[in-house]
């Protein structure tokens, strides 16, 4: 008995210290380096020498990362409440007793797999080539020019690449949410009256609420972490006023000169996205123990 106690212990400990070694080579150590540069004002080569604090200190006083801020919050809150809108929409749809629903699942679940830069060129062409054709053929002025050359509506065609290609997921994960709603559930509600708004309600909303708890943690922790859409439509542009926190520091940590300085943006954001999900999290739970 103790023989093989052991040896699942040994086969547990071979399949876990691998992961672990990964996990600290490719996730932790670069977090700990990336937070050492933080202190420096490396340039991505060179030598470099201790700068202290100075970098957090520039960060809040840099208007370009103010407004990186912004837009990846406005981004990401947008998104956020769109995709879970349409993903809940779509599942109480496809989770109805309609013919074809399991090609209907597979063919919503397409975008998810495609990848996010392609998309993003794919999307990138049609906004500045066949929208604005179709918009002068039809006489539609605000249609007429590419949505991603102005400052108003550029962030508009990021939204709707970023929340296309994400409602998939989200519609997978409520399907599965309203799959373990028993039907007792729904037989009981409709003996007291419980039908359509009311029965979601009351009934299909507060068993589901787990899941939708994991769908906006998820949702805004991606979101705010968005960056193939930006490089495959923008470019931060135009004038940068979609250029989000991810994409600016890819582009002048790696490519700026601003390695250390971006270093200390990156802590930073990680420090606002861990906060934002717990704060998520709590809220959510208290929702889930008031239901």
């Amino acid at each position: 008995m103790d023989t093989k106690k052991n040896n699942r212990q040994r086969t547990f400990m071979l399949i876990t210290i691998p992961v672990v070694a990964l996990f600290f080579c490719f996730n932790t150590l670069p977090l700990i380096k990336g937070f050492l540069y933080s202190f420096t004002n490396f340039r991505g080569y060179g030598s470099y020498d201790m700068v202290g604090l100075r970098n957090y200190q520039d960060l809040f006083t840099d208007a370009r990362v103010g407004k990186s801020y912004l837009f990846t919050i406005k981004y990401a809150v947008v998104c956020t409440i769109i995709v879970n809108i349409i993903s809940l929409l779509l599942a109480l749809g496809l989770n109805s007793k309609i013919k074809g629903k399991g090609i209907l699942r597979g063919i919503y679940f397409v975008p998810n797999v495609l990848g996010s830069l392609v998309v993003g060129y794919i999307f990138g062409f049609f906004f500045t080539y066949i929208l604005p054709a179709v918009g002068q053929k039809l006489g539609i002025g605000f249609l007429s020019s590419s949505i991603l050359a102005k400052e108003s509506t550029a962030w508009i065609g990021i939204v709707i690449v970023g929340a296309w290609q994400s409602i998939a997921m989200n519609t997978i994960i409520y399907i599965s949410g309203l799959q373990t709603v028993p039907e007792d559930v729904y037989e009981a509600g409709s003996l007291d009256g419980a039908t359509g708004w009311k029965k979601f309600k009351n009934l299909t909303f507060p068993l589901i609420i787990p899941f939708f708890t994991i769908n906006m943690v998820l949702c805004m922790k991606n979101f705010l972490m968005v960056f193939d859409q930006v490089m495959a439509l923008t470019k931060g542009g135009p004038s940068q006023s979609t250029e989000s926190i991810s994409f600016l520091i890819y582009n002048n940590g790696m490519g700026g000169g601003q390695f250390g300085f971006q270093s200390a943006n990156a802590f930073v954001f990680f420090v606002v996205i861990v906060a934002i999900s717990v704060m998520q999290m709590r809220f959510m739970n208290k929702k889930e123990e008031q239901l």
